[in-house]
């Protein structure tokens, strides 16, 4: 009977660890986002410029493409991405991978621009001589027609994002698109809640933190980012009144060890010019000793 168990107890569990590998490895890609296309053309100059960023954010994990020295240790092992079975992939496919990540693969949506991650993908094309590149058909220059606008409520402590196109024939309200909001830090941009989808009017609304700190006046400089399949990717930025107030220097204002040479903390600059003058005064002192012995040779030699 135990023997039995243990046996059933064995099988569920491969077939729960197969399970597991195949839903891992395996995406199940939107047939909106599998037939997207990059608005870049792909040749030698991207692929060069793909391979940079890839060296930078992807190498670690699924190693140098022909090589097959991706990371073994993880699970499910990072696919060399020269393989036929990522090969087959389309170009939207493997963008939305790039954009969503999953498991230890991270989302590289608000990590990398989108000329990068479409730059990475043609490094990874570039591998198949087989490859014909199918090119969007979105003109990239209608993103100057989207206009955002953010309204932020004290009451509720939400900020209002409305996105719409000014076509000649009017106004386009954006809807279900892809919209994440940011807070312009000191280090990179600090994303305010989730990534959210904007509603048939064209609007997301986003929870504001009530402890932001701004600058003494209380200004956020705010970054929206919109994807949209017809505009393409939409950057813009707005300054509004609804930090906390912080009268803080900026870290480069006073002196501190990561700043300029003009303002090194007094107590490095001491360390500093002592270290020199002391390094200076023992080569003076090693220099005269090696003069006295030179001279006291000579004056045995002519004894």
């Amino acid at each position: 009977m135990y023997t039995r168990n243990l046996r059933i107890f064995t099988l569920v569990l491969v077939s729960l660890l197969s399970l597991q590998s195949f839903a891992e490895n395996n995406w199940n890609v939107p047939a909106d986002k599998k037939a997207k296309n990059s608005t870049i053309k792909f040749d030698a100059t991207t692929a060069k410029d793909g391979e940079s960023v890839y060296t930078k954010n992807c190498v670690s994990c699924h190693g140098n493409p022909t090589k097959g020295n991706s990371l073994k240790s993880l699970s499910p092992v990072p696919p060399d991405l020269s393989s036929a079975k990522t090969q087959s992939l389309t170009d939207g496919e493997l963008f939305y991978i790039l954009n969503t990540g999953r498991v230890i693969m991270p989302s590289f949506n608000n990590i990398l621009s989108e000329e990068d991650r479409w730059k990475v993908i043609s490094y990874i094309r570039s591998f198949n001589k087989n490859y014909v590149q199918q090119l969007s058909t979105t003109d990239t220059n209608k993103s100057n027609l989207v206009k955002i606008d953010m309204k932020f409520n004290e009451n509720t402590n939400q900020l209002t994002v409305t996105v719409k196109a000014n076509e000649k024939t009017g106004a386009i309200l954006l809807k279900n698109d892809e919209i994440t909001l940011f807070a312009n830090r000191y280090f990179g941009l600090l994303q305010i809640g989730e990534t959210q989808r904007t509603s048939v009017d064209g609007i997301a609304v986003f929870d504001f933190p009530k402890d932001l700190p701004g600058n003494k006046n209380g200004n956020l400089n705010l970054t929206v980012k919109v994807n949209d399949d017809t505009y393409g990717e939409i950057l813009r930025q707005k300054s509004m009144k609804i930090g906390i107030p912080t009268d803080k220097p900026a870290l480069n204002e006073d002196r501190a060890i990561w700043n300029v040479m003009a303002k090194a903390p007094y107590w490095i600059i001491i360390l500093y010019i002592s270290g020199v003058l002391a390094f200076g005064i023992v080569l003076l002192y090693l220099l005269n000793n090696l003069r006295k012995i030179s001279q006291s040779g000579s004056k045995k030699e002519s004894i």
